[in-house]
């Protein structure tokens, strides 16, 4: 997980948090702060719900195109729970918290695939498996 996450304002405009994304090359941002968290803007939320929709980005708010409620999972959680989460969810991030629920961190699909090539013998097999010559 990344423990430095940036957030948006829940009154922010949906164009600010499109340019924010864009600045840190990211795909999706918490809304509020790291003790308030009130949902989650993803570029997806941003197509469907804004540009698909015909909305203005620059008058729509941050709160009338995010996620509610924020589904995220605890600092304490092994990495399953966390991916057992997005496939349930269907979602590419999830923030992480504390036992009080204070947005800690924010996992991704990038940062689990980084975790199984580096850590999963299994994994590591079966991608030798298909980028190896057959010796």
């Amino acid at each position: 997980m990344s423990a430095e996450v940036e957030f948006i304002a829940a009154d922010a405009t949906v164009q600010q948090a499109a340019e924010l994304m864009g600045e840190l090359d990211v795909g999706g941002l918490p809304v509020g702060t790291p003790a308030d968290l009130r949902g989650v803007v993803t570029d997806r939320d941003l197509l469907y719900r804004v540009i698909a929709a015909g909305r203005d980005p620059a008058a729509m708010r941050v709160r009338d195109a995010m996620t509610t409620p924020a589904i995220g999972c605890r600092a304490s959680d092994d990495l399953r729970v966390a991916m057992d989460l997005m496939t349930a969810q269907n979602f590419r991030r999830l923030p992480v918290q504390d036992a009080q629920g204070k947005v800690v961190g924010w996992v991704t699909l990038a940062d689990i695939a980084r975790r199984l090539l580096v850590d999963e013998p299994a994994v590591q097999q079966a991608l030798r498996g298909v980028t190896e010559p057959p010796g």
